[in-house]
């Protein structure tokens, strides 16, 4: 039997992130082929997918339309 978390319900329990260490319940469970559970944040996640590690608020200001000259 398998348990699965409706992803449209807010009541997922609090889980440590593997990556920055912080509490979060907004996350995703990755299962790993030897069966292993890895934790990591939507923040890290995110971070991980821009292919650097950036901070929170960081976004490039050409697209904004600021060009620095």
């Amino acid at each position: 039997m398998s348990d699965s978390i409706d992803p449209r319900s807010t009541d997922k329990p609090v889980e440590r992130c593997g990556e920055c260490d912080r509490e979060t319940d907004h996350y995703n469970v990755f299962v790993a082929p030897s069966n292993e559970k890895s934790v990591i944040c939507w923040e890290c996640l995110s971070r991980g997918e821009k292919g650097f590690n950036a901070a929170r608020g960081f976004s490039r200001d050409s697209r904004r339309g600021v060009i620095p000259r």
